[in-house]
């Protein structure tokens, strides 16, 4: 069985994000981007298809937690013999790719052993690993087509693809390229690095993981207490920033955290999270790649960043957008690569078996490709608030809102797959018809409220438009709700999402009908909420999936805003306690069994706990 969701934490250098088990097994690396081929794939198949388990011999985990307000990671083990601390963590400040491990023996005596596969290319390219000297001290460097990487520290043996014939590193250490199998001189095909070392009570050693191109020579070692301290002041500093006004502090906090954490550091492109192809469904084929900046999550992260006084950082994603749309806004994308990247073909790699046999498994998105139009109105109302919060627009950033609302005059009738990305047939999604009169009217308040150009009247025509139509068309009179598109009369969750963009307040009506109707249709006997009725055939797959949980913070908040209070507040508690005891959160949660399922951690889950935790804020003491 493979690891619970729960039990990984996370690490981040605003440029990847590695999973790291209670056990110490980190299986899921990618480098040198979030979106570049993993290093380590285990999560996605078994140990041999990549991973650096670290553990202490005859030890068991006895507490973990990041260092406050940072994404350094503190394992405490204890042994028969002695305690140690295992901190984990990426250097942020040093512009390089490393991944460093150190170990501390609290008292007694610990062994402490590993377990290193380097696999690169989600396990496609096998990588030739030799003993090289660096600069004075032995190391090993591991080589595959653009990929290096160089493992410092005391030095690992090895042994071939089946754990036999390990060898002594000690006998390499005067023999700096010695690596030999059979007929394959001068360095061993896919190794299996291992090795046990005694540390007494007061010792500390330290083992780094660096990433290189290949072509390069490899980097300089690491000064590892620097690092850690830079590492560590950075991200108290940014944190220090966060405003918030929520009694759920720890909760609000480390999800803010989690949202700069997927953000690339120099792009400024926000990936949905981390993972590719973790199922929403265990067995089942709902496995997909989200390791790209999609416009609306990103946009929704401006949002919440605004909210709590992060105005730079809100900017530095408004920057990524210019240059990923730049002259194409007649072409915008629903998402994009982290440094703009157009082109995200979706792949199959038939050769790994997936989280608990979960096929297949994905890299690249397909859904790239589709038209949903509700993204122009996200990236308005985000764009519209970093406005209202100070943040003035130039010709450039205005530019870009306007060729924006030209191409959504241009798509205005066209029918599209929605904010879950159907892959189906298209319709016109109620939500996405609501997301385009939001466009719009972000325009008009432009004008109206900040002196900015454009054709204004027409916006206004456009809005108007919208508003009849969507009242016309998207709502059921006989069944008092808002429905689904205008072509059914189901209900989807995004529907709770009508309020936040101004269409309609939180207690009309309307929206109350809409409510009691996402309450009898799509909250499950847990009170959890599913996006939608997978069993209408409406998204073209096979399968069921689990809560979003997403839309379960949406219903609080809609709770929260239309005087349910009581009923906003048994329902956060319940979802909050769903985050693992690092405070993260995927984008699904099974009840049955209890656990997370779905790529992880969500970007989206947890700006649905931010808003939620504000709303309550809002209108009561929490």
């Amino acid at each position: 069985m493979s690891t619970p969701l729960e039990d990984y934490a996370l690490l981040s250098d605003l440029r990847t994000g590695p999973l790291v088990s209670r056990d110490g097994s980190i299986d899921w690396l990618c480098l040198p981007r979030f979106d570049s081929p993993a290093v380590f794939s285990a999560v996605l198949g078994g140990p041999d298809d990549g991973r650096w388990k670290m553990s202490v011999v005859d030890g068991e985990v006895v507490g973990r937690r990041y260092l406050p307000q940072t994404f350094v990671l503190e394992t405490t083990w204890r042994s028969p013999t002695g305690t140690a601390r295992v901190t984990d963590f990426l250097p942020v400040s040093t512009q390089r790719d490393d991944l460093v491990r150190r170990v501390e023996c609290l008292d007694g005596t610990v062994e402490v052993e590993h377990d290193l596969r380097l696999r690169f290319d989600y396990a496609r390219a096998t990588p030739w690993v030799r003993v090289v000297d660096h600069h004075g001290q032995p190391a090993l460097t591991s080589l595959a087509g653009p990929d290096g990487v160089l493992v410092t520290g005391p030095l690992l043996g090895w042994s071939d693809d089946h754990g036999d014939g390990v060898a002594d590193p000690e006998a390499a250490v005067d023999q700096p390229g010695a690596f030999t199998a059979g007929d394959q001189p001068g360095g061993l095909r896919a190794p299996r690095l291992t090795g046990r070392f005694r540390l007494d009570a007061g010792d500390v050693r330290d083992w780094d993981l660096a990433w290189f191109p290949s072509y390069h020579e490899p980097p300089e070692p690491i000064d590892v207490d620097r690092a850690l301290a830079e590492t560590l002041r950075f991200w108290t500093d940014w944190s220090s920033k966060v405003t918030i006004r929520t009694s759920r502090d720890p909760l609000v906090l480390r999800s803010m955290l989690v949202l700069r954490a997927l953000t690339h550091g120099d792009t400024g492109g926000m990936v949905a999270a981390p993972t590719a192809s973790l199922p929403e469904e265990i067995g089942g084929e709902r496995n997909w790649d989200y390791r790209y900046v999609w416009l609306r999550d990103a946009a929704l992260t401006i949002e919440v960043a605004v909210a709590h006084g992060l105005t730079e950082g809100a900017c530095l994603w408004r920057d990524w957008l210019l240059r990923a749309v730049a002259g194409d806004a007649h072409d915008v994308r629903i998402m994009y690569g982290v440094g703009g990247e157009r082109e995200l073909d979706e792949k199959v790699l038939d050769h790994l078996d997936g989280y608990e046999g979960s096929r297949p498994v994905r890299i690249g998105n397909g859904a790239a490709d589709q038209y949903q139009a509700d993204v122009v109105g996200e990236v308005m109302i985000a764009l519209g608030m970093l406005r209202d919060a100070g943040v003035a627009d130039d010709e450039y950033t205005w530019g870009l809102q306007k060729s924006l609302l030209r191409f959504a005059e241009e798509h205005l009738d066209r029918k599209d797959h929605g904010i879950w990305e159907m892959r189906g047939e298209l319709h016109h999604f109620t939500h996405g018809r609501a997301m385009m009169w939001a466009a719009f009217d972000q325009g008009v308040r432009a004008v109206e409220q900040h002196g900015l150009d454009g054709p204004v009247e027409r916006w206004r025509e456009l809005r108007e438009h919208l508003r009849e139509e969507i009242e016309t068309r998207g709502f059921d009179a006989e069944l008092d709700s808002f429905t689904q598109t205008y072509e059914n009369s189901e209900v989807d969750a995004s529907l709770l999402q009508l309020p936040h963009t101004g269409f309609l307040a939180y207690d009309d009506p309307r929206m109350l009908g809409t409510v009691a109707r996402i309450e009898r249709d799509l909250v499950d006997g847990h009170g959890l909420v599913r996006r939608y009725r997978t069993d209408t055939g409406m998204d073209g797959l096979a399968g069921d999936e689990h809560p979003f949980l997403i839309c379960c913070f949406w219903l609080v908040e809609q709770y929260a805003r239309s005087g349910r209070v009581e009923d906003a507040r048994v329902l956060m508690k319940q979802l909050v306690g769903y985050a693992n005891d690092l405070g993260l959160l995927s984008e699904e949660y099974d009840p049955g069994a209890g656990r997370l399922v779905g790529n992880f951690p969500q970007a989206f889950s947890h700006i649905g706990l931010i808003r939620a935790a504000d709303a309550l804020a809002d209108v009561t003491d929490d």
